[in-house]
């Protein structure tokens, strides 16, 4: 995976832009920060993980999540995207997405997400 798989999924959500953080590029919520790539080239600086939720991520995938002394700490965990899946990445980025959205834009997300899934229920039937 890389930053630009990152950007792809993540701009298709509302409120999500393009930007820059310490140099490198970011995504933003409404002027702040969602993620931003690490001046590494391949790792994701990802705000609003907590330090117990970290450490559970990084003792079970430590080829994938890890974090430096700079962001002992902070609520942020750094994931190689290299290593990562969107499967693992993407939940992650959502979840941190939805406390920055505004509430008007969460609920429009949500309730498109559930016209798809039940569009997709009934093709299924």
């Amino acid at each position: 995976m890389t930053f630009d798989d990152v950007r792809k999924f993540a701009l298709a959500w509302p409120e999500v832009e393009d930007g820059t953080s310490y140099g490198t590029p970011a995504l933003k919520v409404r002027k702040k920060l969602l993620a931003r790539l690490k001046e590494d080239g391949d790792s994701l600086v990802m705000p609003g993980v907590p330090q117990d939720e970290r450490a559970m991520l990084v003792e079970s995938q430590p080829k994938v999540f890890y974090f430096t002394d700079h962001y002992r700490d902070y609520p942020m965990v750094l994931i190689r995207l290299s290593k990562a899946k969107r499967a693992t990445v993407e939940p992650l980025l959502r979840r941190h997405w939805r406390t920055l959205a505004s509430k008007k834009a969460v609920k429009e997300f949500d309730a498109d997400i559930c016209r798809v899934g039940k569009g997709a229920q009934r093709r299924a039937i």
